[in-house]
């Protein structure tokens, strides 16, 4: 294993010329910083032991940034979980950054 330190474009991939290439879901910079991740993201104890979950689903916070880590696309998030939208991937980035924060940020409890 190389120790080599990460670019930051390192996920960007590259045609056999070199040139770039666009990745497929492009978010303008500071896009997560906006998001209100409160509309999208709630805690119903009835609802899988009361972990944070996508709003309307069964999808954990969790589980789609479990996905994000092992690094799967916010394309094959979807096309796993068929409940969820892209915003609905950045809110739980936003929350996740929201947490690193070590800001305390109540959650909304489901209606």
């Amino acid at each position: 294993m190389t120790n080599r330190r990460r670019r930051s474009d390192d996920h960007v991939r590259r045609e056999a010329d070199g040139a770039r290439q666009v990745p497929a879901v492009a978010y303008p910079r500071g896009s997560l910083h906006h998001m209100d991740w409160h509309d999208r993201i709630a805690v119903d104890p009835t609802v899988c032991h009361g972990k944070a979950c996508i709003r309307g689903t069964r999808v954990q916070v969790a589980v789609v940034l479990d996905n994000l880590a092992e690094g799967l696309s916010v394309e094959q998030i979807i096309a796993e979980y068929p409940a969820l939208r892209a915003d609905d991937v950045l809110a739980t980035l936003a929350y996740a950054a929201e947490l690193a924060r070590e800001r305390t940020s109540p959650l909304l409890e489901s209606a």
